[in-house]
């Protein structure tokens, strides 16, 4: 695996303990956080995945527009499609006031970034 894509699985790595974490918090667990998060660690996976082909990374947040680029590579990221659209809602939105994310959310944005996880890290060969 190339320098630069082992540093974007770091990064993801780091967002899928906090992530986990805070959804597995007795006390004042942040949803919010574990949403934002699981949502960054598929970002961040799907990054990966263009880095170590050798594909332009856009400055993007956008999981949909990513998983476009990444469909290049793999036509099979198709089967993402649902959990990257569930986790496309804690891109950004979830960090503002206004909304808020409950336990049933962080469950399943957790659940759905497991998917993209594994999903990538089996195409990384990790």
């Amino acid at each position: 695996m190339k320098a630069e894509t082992s540093e974007w699985v770091k990064k993801a790595e780091g967002d899928f303990i906090t992530a986990g974490r805070e959804l597995r918090a007795r006390k004042n667990p942040n949803y919010d956080a574990t949403c934002f998060h699981a949502q960054q660690c598929a970002e961040k996976y799907l990054k990966a995945v263009l880095q170590e082909n050798e594909k332009h990374i856009p400055k993007i947040h956008n999981l949909l527009e990513l998983k476009k680029l990444c469909k290049e590579i793999n036509p099979s990221i198709e089967m993402l499609h649902a959990d990257l659209v569930m986790l496309e809602r804690f891109s950004v939105g979830i960090r503002y006031p206004g909304e808020f994310a409950e336990k049933d959310d962080a469950k399943s944005a957790y659940k759905a970034m497991k998917v993209v996880r594994e999903f990538a890290r089996e195409k990384l060969g990790i």
